[in-house]
């Protein structure tokens, strides 16, 4: 499984991105997908989760309501949509196909990743 992030890059505060990640496998449905960031400071951490049977999703508290994650399974593709940007969301964020979601306690271990794309917020 190969994961490919896009559409990260420089925005101001307030701005919007919308980060795509493509992944070349053939069962993609099955998969929960989330997205992580990783700040030179921090461990990578859980932003958003969305699982490949229901849809269910999860959001990360910092970012609830500001950001939603959706997938596109006939086009293998998982989105992270990025609204009213804050420069502390300045990260690199991965997309990961994941090892382990336990929805019930919002704990999320990624098994495969992509090679990250960096958002940047200015203020």
């Amino acid at each position: 499984v190969k994961l490919v992030e896009s559409g990260g890059g420089l925005v101001q505060a307030g701005g919007s991105l919308r980060l795509s990640c493509a992944a070349s496998v053939r069962t993609f449905s099955i998969y929960d997908m989330g997205w992580f960031l990783q700040t030179p400071w921090n461990e990578r951490e859980s932003v958003a989760a969305i699982s490949g049977t229901d849809r269910r999703t999860y959001y990360a508290v910092s970012v609830k309501g500001r950001i939603t994650i959706s997938r596109d399974n006939a086009k293998n593709t998982v989105y992270l949509q990025m609204n009213s940007l804050k420069p502390e969301d300045t990260a690199l964020y991965y997309c990961t196909a994941l090892g382990s979601s336990d929805w019930y306690s919002n704990r999320f271990i990624g098994h495969l990743w992509g090679q990250g794309t960096q958002v940047t917020v200015s203020s």
